[in-house]
């Protein structure tokens, strides 16, 4: 039997969905270690971004820090953070993951506010609003469609990244390949490949249903404008 063939009898096998440990039970795992590493991370990537785009400042900052949390590879830190205090398991995978997180989250709400309409922000001011207002009343619902983006991009990539969680005892659906390497080839190719479908078709399936939260969450005047601002930009790199 060719691994294909393994494959697809394996996923059409009920026991290896509803047992213990089956995929139902991966894929429960899979979805809350990845949800709690993408809200860890908004909660600390979105004030950061938010706040240095309305000051102006920090932008050098922002590259430096998506740039080096995109340089440390994820299955360091998950060789590293569970030898410290958080230990083997769930806390060190949420937290390894949510660095790896950070970076999309931190430039798309960096990139939003600079972004913003710079003449309704000169108005808000007009108006007599304070830097906190403007920034709660004008410059964060015009950069919300890059937070979504931002968002959908990091929860993409966590989603997939976060089957390396079983090398540390964290459980999700990597934990199927995993147990799949542990059998012998022959017997346990189906399972490897069944695992690895299970973890693509889980994040195509995040990718697409975000990629719908985030035109929903675009108003379609903003959608308009950032279509043309992506021709401007497309259009000056060709020219350059």
């Amino acid at each position: 039997m060719n691994p294909v063939e393994a494959a697809y009898v394996w996923l059409n096998d009920p026991l290896n969905w509803t047992n213990p440990g089956g995929v139902l039970d991966r894929l429960g795992e899979h979805l809350s270690m990845s949800a709690a590493a993408v809200l860890l991370g908004c909660l600390v990537a979105w004030p950061v971004g938010l706040w240095l785009g309305h000051t102006g400042r920090g932008g050098g900052l922002v590259v430096l820090v998506a740039n080096l949390t995109l340089a440390v590879p994820t299955l360091a830190l998950l060789a590293i953070l569970p030898l410290t205090f958080l230990g083997f398991g769930r806390p060190a995978v949420v937290v390894a993951l949510a660095v790896f997180a950070v970076p999309p989250l931190l430039a798309n709400a960096y990139t939003g506010v600079r972004q913003a309409d710079p003449e309704a922000r000169d108005a808000a001011r007009g108006m007599g609003f304070s830097g906190g207002q403007v920034l709660r009343r004008v410059e964060l619902p015009l950069a919300v469609p890059y937070l979504a983006a931002g968002f959908r991009t990091a929860a993409v990539q966590v989603v997939a990244t976060a089957a390396l969680a079983s090398f540390v005892n964290g459980g999700g659906l990597g934990q199927i390949i995993r147990a799949g390497f542990g059998l012998d080839i022959a017997a346990g190719q189906g399972q490897i490949l069944a695992g690895g479908l299970l973890v693509a078709g889980l994040a195509l399936t995040v990718e697409l249903v975000l990629a719908y939260g985030e035109r929903f969450a675009t108003p379609r005047p903003l959608r308009r404008s950032r279509r043309r601002g992506d021709r401007r930009a497309a259009d000056a790199v060709i020219g350059g």
